[in-house]
């Protein structure tokens, strides 16, 4: 059970579980975004792998959710996040990360030394931030975001990416839309919940049916 029994946020009238992954997805693979300084998604993007200067000794966050990459990047407009990439990854990749992952911090009732534990030998690092709207304001439910580390940045680099697109173009339309009042609905990645299974979703804590059971 999550913190205070919150299970669901309510956004226009619509109940989003508290932590579900919402993504654009195909049957073969999965969007995540990152963002970069030009110097490195340049040959990232020439190459279609990340290659040199990126550093695959350093963890590496990737985000399935659009929006939550804007309020981290600033809409590209903060230091070293002015390219913003959006990379396919195959889902079997994906969903290895979740599996081999541990949460940043003990979730709700977890024993510490069984948590710690798992820290120390996972390659991924899973964190539950609030989403955020076109405006950065936080909305009532989370979105995860999974940091790579190890082995994890290994495969993700070396098995898992199937293409990277430098998305800042539209990156800047949209907040040019945001900015000038109007709706950037029909701008936006079509972002639908992620399935995965029970086992999945206990690594990760995400909101199941049987928590609303």
């Amino acid at each position: 059970m999550l913190p205070g029994d919150q299970l669901f946020g309510t956004v226009a009238g619509m109940s989003v579980p508290y932590r579900q992954i919402r993504a654009a997805y195909s049957e073969e693979s999965i969007t995540v975004y990152q963002a970069y300084d030009p110097a490195v998604a340049g040959p990232a993007v020439a190459a279609q792998r990340f290659v040199p200067p990126f550093k695959r000794e350093r963890m590496t966050w990737i985000k399935p959710s659009f929006l939550w990459m804007m309020y981290r990047c600033g809409w590209a407009t903060k230091a070293g996040q002015g390219r913003v990439l959006a990379i396919d990854i195959t889902r079997e990749g994906f969903e290895w990360a979740l599996g081999h992952s541990c949460l940043s911090h003990p979730g709700h009732g977890a024993d510490q030394a069984d948590w710690a534990a798992r820290l120390r030998r996972s390659p991924v690092r899973i964190q539950w931030d609030p989403e955020r709207d076109p405006h950065h304001n936080a909305l009532p439910y989370r979105s995860i975001q999974i940091g790579l580390s190890g082995e994890a940045v290994d495969r993700y680099l070396d098995e898992w990416t199937v293409a990277i697109t430098d998305i800042t173009d539209l990156v800047r339309t949209v907040h040019a839309v945001v900015r000038s009042g109007g709706d950037p609905a029909g701008l936006l990645p079509v972002e639908r919940p992620y399935p995965i299974g029970a086992d999945l979703a206990s690594i990760v804590e995400a909101t199941t049916e049987a928590d609303v059971t």
